[in-house]
């Protein structure tokens, strides 16, 4: 004979009562910590979430300057190193400047000729000048004598007529009037001529001076030449994407180097057409830079770009030609960094950023703040 089946274990009802109120418990604990919670994020969502506007496509950006010569020429030395510091005024790079000195020195040559040129001019035309004085004293002179020679020859001649005076002496002072209109002639003919080369030398002075003149700018340019062999930082930053080496041979406008200025680094965050419509410069922002983890940097909007970034494309997208798919345009917003010296030396071009901005604060509020 089989053997009987076992009665079944009876639970007692005292206990099934309590798991099942131990249970409720459980769930009323998760489903109270989940209305609180939701409620909190409700909270915060309507307190705050809903004016942050949110973007991961943001980029730290520099006003980086691309470092080139003025002149041609080969390059004697090179004072810097990739990924250095540098000073505004700092040298960087000298070009051989033994031609370009050469010309100065030349122009230096010319300018003393043409300085001596000019002086001589000056003296000439001081010098015509005593000559023209002098021959105006001398026409003076014989003015002088031709009237005295008229005023006897004027007197004798009734004289003679009526036979008090011999006819002589009428004849003699008709001979000294005759000369003294004569010297008056050529006194007048020597000051026009001293007259006409003083115009002469004026013309020559100004000539000279002149070119004097050209000279002058002439020795300007070759030293601006000579100074323009130094290469010097144009900004503070760091020295980066060096490709000039010694003995290269560089026309002007050769991109030698690349001076980042990381002080003046900046963030532009791209954010979509549907969430600037409450941004204003000024707010308050918060970056995230995924090179510093863990770490909140604090900024304001500089500015927002006065179009979207496809407009400013190397071909702007043409919506008039059929085919139409809409896409969410983005605007470039430019952020100000407000962070320390030490945390600035520590972020570079091109990294990738967070970006959180707060559009309740206004742009009085935040210049203030």
């Amino acid at each position: 004979m089989s053997a009987a089946p076992p009665s079944p274990q009876v639970i007692p009802e005292d206990t099934v009562n309590g798991q099942r109120g131990k249970a409720r418990r459980i769930l009323l604990t998760i489903a109270t910590v989940a209305l609180l919670v939701g409620l909190s994020w409700a909270a915060w969502w309507w307190l705050t979430g809903r004016f942050i506007e949110t973007t991961d496509d943001a980029y730290l950006q520099a006003d980086s300057i691309s470092v080139a010569p003025k002149i041609n020429g080969y390059v004697a030395d090179v004072l810097v190193s990739d990924n250095q510091s540098v000073k505004r005024g700092d040298v960087l790079v000298r070009l051989d400047a033994r031609k370009y000195q050469a010309v100065s020195d030349e122009a230096a040559a010319t300018i003393a000729a043409r300085n001596a040129d000019y002086a001589k001019a000056q003296a000439d035309l001081v010098q015509q000048d005593s000559t023209i004085a002098e021959a105006r004293a001398q026409l003076q002179g014989a003015e002088a004598d031709a009237k005295h020679a008229q005023t006897e020859v004027a007197r004798y001649a009734p004289l003679a007529r009526s036979g008090a005076e011999p006819e002589e002496r009428l004849a003699q002072l008709n001979n000294q009037l005759a000369q003294a209109r004569s010297t008056v002639a050529a006194k007048q003919a020597a000051l026009r001529s001293s007259q006409t080369r003083y115009g002469t030398l004026e013309a020559q002075l100004k000539q000279a001076q002149a070119q004097l003149g050209v000279a002058k700018a002439s020795e300007a340019q070759s030293q601006l030449d000579v100074d323009d062999a130094v290469i010097r930082s144009p900004l503070d930053g760091r020295v980066a994407d060096r490709g000039v080496r010694v003995g290269q041979y560089v026309q002007p406008g050769t991109r030698l180097l690349t001076v980042v200025p990381i002080s003046a680094i900046y963030l532009t965050a791209n954010y979509k057409e549907t969430q600037i419509g409450a941004m204003r410069p000024g707010q308050s922002v918060t970056v995230h830079v995924d090179a510093l983890p863990g770490r909140d940097l604090q900024g304001h909007i500089d500015s927002l770009s006065p179009g979207t970034g496809a407009q400013f494309a190397l071909l702007p997208p043409a919506n008039a030609t059929g085919n139409f798919t809409k896409i969410v345009q983005r605007v470039p917003v430019r952020i100000a960094l407000d962070v320390p010296d030490d945390v600035r030396a520590a972020l570079m071009p091109g990294l990738s950023a967070t970006v959180e901005v707060d559009t309740r604060t206004h742009a009085a509020d935040a210049n203030h703040g």
